[in-house]
């Protein structure tokens, strides 16, 4: 049966996060029903991964199987958009191999985080509202400890179903644009809530609540309450899923 990927981007507001839940509204229960509608047929989608209620993603992948070729996928990518509410967009349809996995395949994820240093009511959704602004510079020297570790016990919610706590992770870094503060983090996995706890730590490091090592104190102790509170999830985006057979795809610049 042949397997197409879906590359699509959501605004999480409104949703409890991309995985289908039994008593809340999510990403992946309208995209299923939408493609339902479109193609007669119940479908059942594959995520890349899963998003925290209120979570947005600027890039995200799934699969699903159809009994048979979709000739057309700007007409289909058409179709369905119209379809599905304007928070979920259909960016590209693309044939795969029938053994193609959007969770498992993907080889590295990178998520970012955007703080607003001052009130704005139109990033009220979109970004984590600051008053006093932290020192990057002390998040930066706290971000190569990251660099340097693999288990992430401490920054992962808690009784989380996973075989191991250990992320690689490639990329952590703090820089500005246009007047946000962005956390930038790239990893081949991440935890359930790890981005979140990990920059609402960071955060007291730029408050000089802790110094920059003891960011490896803490995921040496591997207990989630020695790390700082998690960050709202209204500034947190999926920005980018890699695979070794997709052409990379990274258009988002916020704000524009």
């Amino acid at each position: 049966m042949p397997r197409f990927f879906l590359r699509l981007s959501y605004k999480g507001t409104a949703y409890a996060g991309w995985q289908i839940q039994e008593n809340a509204v999510s990403a992946q229960e309208k995209l299923n029903h939408a493609l339902a509608i479109l193609l007669k047929s119940e479908i059942a989608t594959t995520g890349c991964g899963r998003t925290d209620t209120g979570v947005h993603a600027r890039q995200f992948y799934v699969h699903f199987d159809f009994e048979t070729v979709i000739e057309d996928g700007t007409k289909f990518c058409n179709q369905l958009n119209g379809i599905l509410p304007n928070d979920i967009h259909i960016q590209e349809l693309i044939s795969v191999a029938n053994e193609s996995h959007a969770r498992f395949d993907a080889t590295r994820r990178t998520y970012e985080y955007f703080i607003s240093p001052g009130k704005n009511p139109f990033l009220k959704e979109f970004a984590m509202l600051m008053h006093v602004p932290p020192d990057l510079e002390r998040m930066n020297e706290a971000c190569s400890h990251l660099l340097r570790h693999g288990d992430f016990t401490s920054f992962s919610k808690s009784n989380t179903q996973v075989k191991t706590n250990v992320c690689h992770i490639t990329k952590a870094e703090w820089t500005t644009r246009n007047g946000l503060l962005v956390f930038t983090i790239s990893a081949d996995r991440f935890l359930r809530g790890m981005v979140r706890a990990v920059v609402g730590t960071m955060i007291e490091v730029g408050q000089n609540k802790l110094s920059p090592p003891e960011i490896a104190e803490i995921i040496d102790k591997k207990d989630r309450s020695e790390a700082g509170a998690s960050v709202p999830a209204c500034g947190l985006y999926l920005t980018s899923i890699e695979y070794p057979y997709i052409q990379p795809v990274n258009i988002f610049q916020f704000p524009s």
